[in-house]
Parts: C-alpha cells; structure tokens; sequence
C-alpha cells in the first residue's frame, strides 16, 4: 500500500513544515518495523513551495503467518509448510490504518510542539492512493469523503487489465483528495474509512473498537450521512458493537444541541435502543433456510461442499438429528478457521465423533462423499468459471448421488436493490458469473434431468414484487435408484 501527502507552502510558512507535522524529518527516508511488515516514510519533494511526504507499506506475508501462529491446530488438515505457500488474502487497508496510527500518532492527535499553532490550522493537501480497495466501488468513495470538506474528490476505477479493457474494472479505484483541512483531522478520515471502504480487518473487532472510532471520528462522524454504514463496516458488522457506537454518536450529538437537556438526551437514546431490533443477516437467514430443508428431507448424514470457515457445519451440529456432518473445502486455510471454530481440539469425543472435515475439490469424483443422505453447495457455483460446472455436477449428482441435493446462489436481479454495489458488479469479486432466476432454474432443470432428481425452488431473503429474495435456492430430490447402472440393468 502507498499513500502521499502533499501541500503547498509560501517563504512565511513554508511546505516543509509538514515534516514538522508528521514528526519526520524530509531530510531521510526512515523505516518502521510493524507487525506486518515494514513502513517507509520518504519525501519525493520538500522545498519551500511544495513538500510531499509518502509512506510505503511493505507487507512480509512471513510476518503474516507467525503473527497468527498458524500451525495446523484443531485436527484440520493443515500444516506448517501450508501457511507459507498457500495464496494468503489479506486485508492491506486495514494493515495501512494501522500503520498510519503507528508512524503518524502525534499527528493524528493533532499535537505538535515545535509548531502548535500549524497543527491546529488547516492546510492546502492534496492526498493520492493509487490503488485503495473498494467495496462499492467510485460512487461509495465520493459518498464517504464528499461531505468531510474536500474541495475536490476524485476516485477513478483501476482497470482489471489495461490490455483488455473488455474485462471491465477491478475492485480497486485510484483515489486523490484535494482541499484545506486539517492535517490530523485528514489522517483521522483516512484512519477510519481506508478499512472500511476495503469492509474487511486483519484482526478481531474487540469491543474496545468502539472508542478507537469514536476517537477518529470526533467532529464528523455524527453528522455523516453515511454514518450507519461506516460503523457497521468499521466494526466487521458486530451488530451489538454497532448499536454501542450509534448510540454513543446520537448521544454526543444530542448533547452539544442547545435545545435538549441531558434528561431530553436520556430519553432519546432510551427510546432508541428500546424499540430498534436487530436486523437478521442474509447469511444467518441462508442458513436458517438451509436447516429447514434438509429437516424437511429427513437428512441425518450430510454433506457441506464448500463449507469454508465452517459456518453451516457449526449451526448443524447443535441439532442431533444430524448424526454425521462432512465439511469439504479445497482451501487448507479454510478448513484450519473451521477447525478452530468449531474447537475441535476441545470437543468431547462423541460430539468429535460426528463431524469431519476434508480436503478436496469438488470437480473431481470421490468415493468419500458416497453414502450421504444430503449435500448442501451454499453459495459455492459462482464461484466456478463455467466451463467447470459440468464437473462439480458428475462429481456431486452422478457420482455421490445423495437423496436429496440443496443449492443456493446470488440472484443476480436483485443487486440493483445493493445501494453500495455499482451497477455491473457482482457480490464479490471472486464470483464468476451470477444468475437471474430463469438462469438458475434453467441450469436446475437441466441437471435434474440428466440424473433423476426432481427440483423444486425457494428464495431467501425478503421477496422483493420486482426482482425478486437476494438468495435463491433450489431443492433437488432423488427419483431414481442410487446406482443407475443397477437398475439398467434389472
């Protein structure tokens, strides 16, 4: 990640002053040593029209992994040598905020004893990411900074490739603020919106996440219109988490009103917190809808096929109706969180002796997956390049062949009802292909047919009259014989 800081300076107050600012000097280019990896702070230019301080942050992916201690535990098919060669995601916004917090404290805080006066002063900035992840693309990042001051916001969308511009854009957008502000109250925005416009941390939201973004966010954050957003993504979407912090905003703003009293503010946010209720997540109602229809099938052996971080696997095994429970993922990573989740070192050997999970691709035939009354693929086909769906299907309705088979997958028609998903973009950046509902069912029909199953469809989410739940799912029953080949042949 890098990030620049620029602004423009006359001989009275010359640009320079920003490395006073910043408490580094623009004489050397220093580095820090992080949790991570490296911070290098340097300066292309400092003269005394205009000085531009930037930090590179040099990720160590080696870091990554010792900092997590990620070595096999929890019965999970992992090991040492896994961690190190396995394609490791991480959340690189969220390693720059901290960064920032680390190399730039005072100046965040706004404290500066060689210039106080400076500090407390607004500047002429100009602040450049080149690539900043973001979920929602342009239009979300005009909507987080366009009300904090800036003269000028431009986020321009990186291309997947500049070769083949038919591939559309990346995730990724090339972000430059310009205007007067506050140097600290400038790095306080960034501290917090970085990680929430890339909506992912590389830590555990602890409660005390809450006063670190209430601390950032003094003197814009309550009266941001996107503030709901900010603190849900700010706090991994901690719902009790959320509802602290929105609280405590509403709090602080009724409190600087001249026309309320603290009784007033008492019996404001009382009556807030009363009468709001949690939302339940699309996920939680996926699983919910998932649960429901293999107790409807009678299914007490199932399959999750795809199961990454072991979600589904955890909410079957508090009902001991299901007796054997496989989760099944091609990711060793995965299958490591699962296991962790799942606490599968602590689990009492009867509970152990009910769930496995398992390494493996679900486009290659086996003959371990044989034997299942159920197998659940939750939200797992868009994420295959279509020419291999034909495989997952051999490999799960001709091979396996479970009584009954659950599919669920994004309906694509009802992304227009995403406010912070730009038109053209699918959920998330690893599917490949989305479908509307004629789609879906067009593809269910298709393989029902060609190995005895019947179908029948459900939404999940709210049904919205135009376009349809956010999540459709289809049920798939066995009509014929297990072994096909069997009853040819009788």
């Amino acid at each position: 990640m890098f990030l620049t800081i620029s602004t423009t300076g006359t001989p009275e107050r010359p640009a320079t002053d920003l490395g006073f600012l910043l408490h580094k000097h623009p004489g050397r280019a220093q580095a820090f040593s992080t949790s991570h990896g490296t911070a290098h702070v340097l300066y292309p230019e400092a003269t005394a029209e205009r000085c531009t301080a930037a930090l590179l942050l040099e990720v160590d992916p080696v870091a990554l992994v010792r900092r997590g201690k990620g070595k096999g535990r929890g019965g999970a098919p992992d090991s040492a040598l896994a961690q190190y060669v396995n394609d490791r995601p991480y959340a690189a916004s969220s390693l720059l905020s901290v960064a920032m917090s680390t190399v730039f404290k005072s100046a965040l805080r706004g404290v500066c004893t060689a210039m106080p006066e400076r500090a407390q002063s607004p500047l002429p900035l100009r602040i450049e990411v080149p690539a900043l992840p973001a979920r929602g693309g342009a239009e979300l990042v005009r909507k987080l900074f366009g009300p904090l001051g800036w003269e000028s916001v431009q986020a321009e969308p990186v291309a997947l490739d500049a070769q083949f511009p038919e591939w559309g854009d990346s995730r990724y957008v090339r972000l430059v603020l310009e205007g007067e502000l506050r140097l600290a109250d400038a790095l306080r925005q960034l501290y917090v919106l970085l990680p929430v416009l890339d909506d992912a941390k590389h830590y555990w939201v602890a409660p005390d996440e809450v006063d670190k973004l209430l601390r950032a966010g003094d003197g814009w954050l309550a009266e941001h219109p996107e503030q709901k957003l900010i603190t849900s993504r700010y706090l991994s979407r901690r719902w009790g988490l959320t509802r602290q912090a929105m609280e405590r905003l509403e709090l602080a703003r009724l409190a600087e009103s001249d026309d309320l009293d603290v009784e007033d503010v008492d019996n404001a946010v009382d009556e807030t917190t009363d009468t709001e209720e949690r939302p339940v997540p699309l996920a939680e109602r996926r699983r919910t809808a998932i649960l429901e229809a293999l107790r409807a099938a009678g299914a007490s052996t199932v399959l999750d096929l795809g199961c990454g971080q072991g979600q589904l696997v955890q909410a079957l095994l508090k009902d001991v109706r299901f007796t054997a429970i496989v989760g099944v993922d091609v990711s060793v990573r995965a299958l490591a969180i699962a296991a962790r989740r799942l606490r599968l070192d602590r689990m009492g050997e009867r509970q152990a002796g009910r769930v496995t999970l398992l390494q493996g691709s679900l486009t290659y035939t086996d003959k371990r997956l044989t034997g299942y009354d159920a197998a659940v693929l939750s939200e797992v086909v868009e994420h295959l390049d279509l020419p291999r769906l034909p495989a997952l299907e051999y490999a799960v309705f001709g091979a396996a062949r479970p009584r009954t088979v659950i599919v669920t997958t994004p309906n694509v028609e009802y992304n227009v009802r995403w406010e912070t998903l730009p038109a053209g973009h699918v959920r998330h950046g690893d599917h490949r292909f989305e479908w509307t509902r004629a789609e879906f069912r067009d593809w269910a029909e298709r393989v029902a047919a060609r190995h005895g199953y019947g179908v029948a469809y459900a939404g999940v989410g709210d049904d919205d009259p135009e376009v349809g739940p956010p999540t459709q799912m289809a049920v798939f029953t066995r009509t014929e014989p297990k072994d096909r080949n069997e009853a040819k042949a009788a």
